[in-house]
């Protein structure tokens, strides 16, 4: 089947890889696994051997046709769509319990599939994904390293991730002129042990990393708390005003978070 550069795919062609993707989802004998954008079908022969059924959510409708009369219906469940517009919550639903996840994430829309993923976390028991190195390494950082941000700080909320192995571009056809990660993403959501409520925590959090290089004191006043709020929570939750947010743990946001109290941010 000849590339379709018109969705910019890079299939991954590394059959090694294929398997070590498939291994780290564990035993799938009684599973349903979700593949996002299974492309060729490189991963999805693996996992439709292995798991009790495979759904497979392909954008393009050439390839999902084709994967349609490769794959058994009774196994393999192909779905023609926008991973974006997925219903996680239904297929899990469906199967009668929580959901694996694989996937080659399109580089264009990888944040926006982690945030998809996190915000259907309560059908999900893992994920096991591949996408852009650098993105890895923002995903999987942790406090006070350079890659810390906003997606490390919010994926992590979400559950553990741990870094896998790199693949080269050669493991792709045709190669991307970048290098990939694969990352594990095991879902146990922490908003409850850290005493925050969801959406205004990831509101919060949206806020305080909005300017990475002012500190945690300047990037509230930008979300319109006032001084003297700001250095009273900041005070409480035990963290210098004059810190940025990549240098505090999750503890101490979710601190700073419920020392804000009613100081609503903008």
């Amino acid at each position: 089947m000849p590339v379709k550069p018109k969705l910019s795919q890079n299939f991954l062609v590394d059959a090694q890889a294929a398997r070590r993707i498939a291994a780290a989802l564990g035993d799938l004998a009684e599973h349903t696994v979700v593949e996002v954008g299974p492309g060729r079908g490189a991963i999805t022969g693996i996992l439709a051997a292995q798991a009790r059924h495979l759904v497979a959510v392909e954008l393009d409708r050439e390839l999902a046709a084709d994967l349609r009369d490769r794959f058994d219906a009774g196994r393999v469940t192909v779905v023609a769509q926008d991973v974006l517009q997925f219903d996680f919550a239904a297929a899990a639903s469906e199967a009668g319990e929580l959901l694996r996840v694989a996937g080659n994430l399109p580089y264009a829309i990888t944040s926006r599939i982690l945030l998809k993923l996190a915000a259907s976390h309560a059908a999900i028991e893992l994920a096991v994904l591949m996408v852009q190195r650098e993105v890895a390494e923002r995903v999987t950082a942790q406090p006070g390293s350079r890659d810390y941000g906003v997606l490390s700080a919010t994926v992590q909320m979400y559950g553990p991730v741990e870094s896998l192995f790199d693949l080269p571009p050669a493991a792709f056809s045709p190669p991307p002129k970048v290098h990939s990660s694969v990352f594990r993403w095991r879902f146990a959501p922490r908003f409850a042990e850290l005493g925050v409520e969801e959406t205004g925590f990831l509101r919060m959090l949206r806020q305080v990393f909005a300017q990475k290089r002012k500190t945690l004191a300047n990037n509230l006043r930008a979300a319109g708390i006032s001084q003297k709020a700001a250095a009273e929570a900041l005070a409480k939750a035990g963290i210098d005003p004059k810190i940025r947010a990549e240098a505090v743990p999750l503890e101490g946001l979710a601190a700073l978070s419920r020392n804000l109290g009613g100081h609503a941010l903008a």
